[in-house]
């Protein structure tokens, strides 16, 4: 069978979506870090994520609306067919998108995404917002690896860019004759790309048989009802700090959570799976950009190196992953 008749063809169209998806999250990085000025982490990521899920809510709800319409329809028209012919298979139920199941997959992934954001919020006390974003993106790495305990086939050339990938941590992270001085807020953000490797395995198997968006919304619900309750065990919460931080929770509760994601999954039906990889990659790159530019985080030369190594391996074992799925489909 060939596999190219399964994916979409790359229009401009999918391309700027996914850009603006990119430049988005990128900035984001800049929102949490300001955000985290005015008050704590579990406060911030607990109020945001359910920002997302609000603002995801009427989206689904229309959606589930519309199939419901059509489902009523198709059941009339199957109705009358079956009158006429004797048919006595007709649908009996309008068909919906809420089932248990995705129930289930919405409270796991919530439940994932709680540790993985909030492993991230925690960083921002420690390091910079450009920083962590590079070390977030080697969730790309953590995805192979953990595919292998599913017995998922890796590429040569993408454990030479995993290895590639984490002497750009080292650059990035560590000090020469300091091995054991790691960033705290480094090491949290690699907790977080492990949490977010798992997230993305997880998605990638759920979202095949459930409603993508609606799942979404479940996680973030989920996940920010979770960090709120530990706000209110581990944080003192108060109402004036919370509203000095509204603009950094709107910016990265609707447009990171609730709009980005919507934007990724409408850029991804007009884009072939290897360019929008290597889109949303920009999200690292906006992050720095956005960092010295709002928050004058400027890198150091050695952190620029780590940088561009770990971008340039990230490109390579997405193309690599890409071509050797196309192949194997291909052969099918």
């Amino acid at each position: 069978m060939n596999s190219q008749n399964h994916q979409p063809k790359t229009s401009l169209k999918g391309i700027f979506l996914l850009l603006i998806t990119a430049f988005i999250w990128g900035t984001s990085f800049v929102a949490q870090s300001i955000g985290m000025e005015k008050i704590e982490a579990f406060t911030f990521n607990g109020i945001r994520t359910l920002m997302g899920g609000l603002f995801l809510l009427p989206i689904i709800i229309i959606k589930e609306l519309i199939i419901r319409k059509q489902s009523s329809k198709d059941l009339k028209k199957t109705g009358t067919t079956s009158g006429k012919t004797g048919n006595t298979n007709a649908p009996s139920a309008h068909r919906n998108i809420f089932t248990k199941r995705a129930l289930k997959y919405g409270i796991i992934l919530g439940c994932i995404f709680c540790v993985a954001s909030n492993f991230q919020q925690f960083a921002f006390y420690y390091s910079t917002a450009g920083k962590i974003a590079f070390i977030t993106a080697l969730y790309m790495f953590f995805v192979p690896i953990l595919g292998l305990f599913i017995k998922k086939r890796v590429p040569f050339l993408t454990w030479i860019c995993v290895a590639c990938g984490f002497v750009g941590l080292y650059f990035l992270s560590i000090t020469p004759g300091e091995l054991t001085n790691i960033n705290k807020g480094d090491f949290l953000a690699l907790i977080c790309a492990f949490f977010y490797g798992i997230h993305i395995l997880c998605v990638e198997k759920f979202s095949r048989e459930v409603d993508g968006i609606l799942l979404s919304g479940l996680q973030f619900f989920v996940g920010g009802g979770i960090s709120i309750v530990l706000m209110f065990i581990f944080e003192k919460p108060v109402l004036t700090d919370i509203l000095a931080a509204g603009k950094p929770l709107l910016y990265s509760g609707i447009m990171s959570c609730g709009i980005a994601y919507t934007l990724q999954i409408i850029g991804q039906k007009y884009t072939e799976a290897t360019i929008a990889s290597l889109l949303m990659c920009m999200e690292s790159v906006f992050a720095v950009l956005s960092a010295a530019i709002i928050l004058q985080e400027y890198l150091t030369v050695r952190e620029i190196i780590g940088c561009v190594i770990m971008f340039i391996a990230i490109i390579i074992s997405q193309v690599s992953t890409a071509k050797d799925n196309k192949k194997n489909s291909s052969n099918c």
